[in-house]
């Protein structure tokens, strides 16, 4: 009975710290002299990179965390500006092309080094998708594979509006940027109404995600610096230049990035497949996890086995 008894709590002792290691933490990395907050979970397997979309952070990957943990060494980062991460001004940083995917790129790359110090795979929504595509290419052989979420299509970049009407986009930024109009702009659209009617199939808890740390300090300038963001590289010129393998999936009611123009991205080599998910909005990873996560732990598998994970850097 002794024996049994010691055995068992043995047992026990050993749940205790598997379900303590597989709890979610959250972390403060310092980049540049910046605070860069992250979350990360798991002790085992490939490591994932789990990248949001704009205006979100880390939390909205709180679904799909936990799953992908039990078999993958999983990582979510606030991207500079966003969430809970520092939010410099680029006017008093004397930087006015700092909130760029160049600077974004360069950041998740250097996370990999510096803290995952290992291969990975770039998991990403919306804006997110275009960072990792861009980090990928700047540094290949940190990225094994990425899966792209309904990666945005960047309609508001300066070569996909008409000749006669860029002079006006141009004049409507500068107003936004450097009069008080933007900042009346911002409160405008910073309120639970306006992000759920632009979202649509999200819950008040992701609302308050969003919203939480999207009215601290600098978020305002961060916000206005983006949506005046014309330039910049498109998804379908990075997705020629990746050596990794691709896969993209795409939520069908999608009120912004319309599936119909999507499609046309499952066309390029490094794309493996395209999957459709129906009745999924922008946000795949919150709104289906039950659809994303499975994929992503079968696009992991299949890719991790053929290639050595053993740190790129120490």
């Amino acid at each position: 009975v002794i024996a049994f008894s010691s055995f068992i709590n043995q047992i026990v002792s050993k749940l205790s710290i598997q379900n303590e290691e597989l709890q979610v933490q959250t972390r403060m990395w310092n980049w540049k002299g910046y605070f860069i907050r992250y979350q990360y979970s798991g002790n085992n397997g490939p490591a994932l990179v789990l990248v949001h979309g704009f205006g979100a952070n880390s939390d909205h990957w709180r679904k799909n965390i936990p799953d992908l943990a039990k078999s993958h060494r999983v990582y979510s980062i606030d991207l500079i500006g966003y969430g809970y991460s520092d939010k410099p001004n680029p006017r008093l940083i004397g930087d006015d092309s700092f909130y760029t995917f160049h600077t974004w790129a360069k950041q998740l790359n250097e996370f990999c080094l510096d803290v995952v110090k290992d291969k990975v795979f770039f998991i990403c929504n919306s804006i997110g998708g275009v960072v990792g595509l861009q980090a990928a290419i700047v540094e290949p052989e940190i990225c094994q594979g990425i899966v792209l979420l309904n990666i945005s299509l960047r309609m508001l970049h300066i070569t996909k509006q008409p000749w006669y009407g860029r002079p006006f986009i141009s004049s409507f930024q500068r107003l936004l940027r450097d009069t008080a109009v933007g900042k009346f702009f911002f409160k405008a659209v910073a309120t639970k109404e306006f992000v759920k009617n632009i979202l649509c199939q999200v819950t008040d808890e992701l609302v308050q995600i969003i919203l939480s740390p999207g009215l601290e300090p600098g978020a305002a300038e961060v916000f206005l610096e983006f949506i005046c963001y014309s330039g910049g590289p498109l998804p379908e010129e990075l997705l020629p230049q990746v050596k990794c393998p691709v896969l993209i999936a795409w939520g069908d009611k999608d009120p912004w990035e319309p599936i119909e123009m999507g499609r046309n991205y499952g066309n390029f080599d490094s794309v493996e497949v395209f999957i459709v998910l129906p009745n999924v909005g922008h946000c795949p990873q919150d709104e289906a996890p039950q659809l994303v996560n499975p994929r992503v732990e079968s696009f992991v598998a299949r890719h991790a086995n053929s290639s050595s994970l053993t740190p790129s850097v120490d």
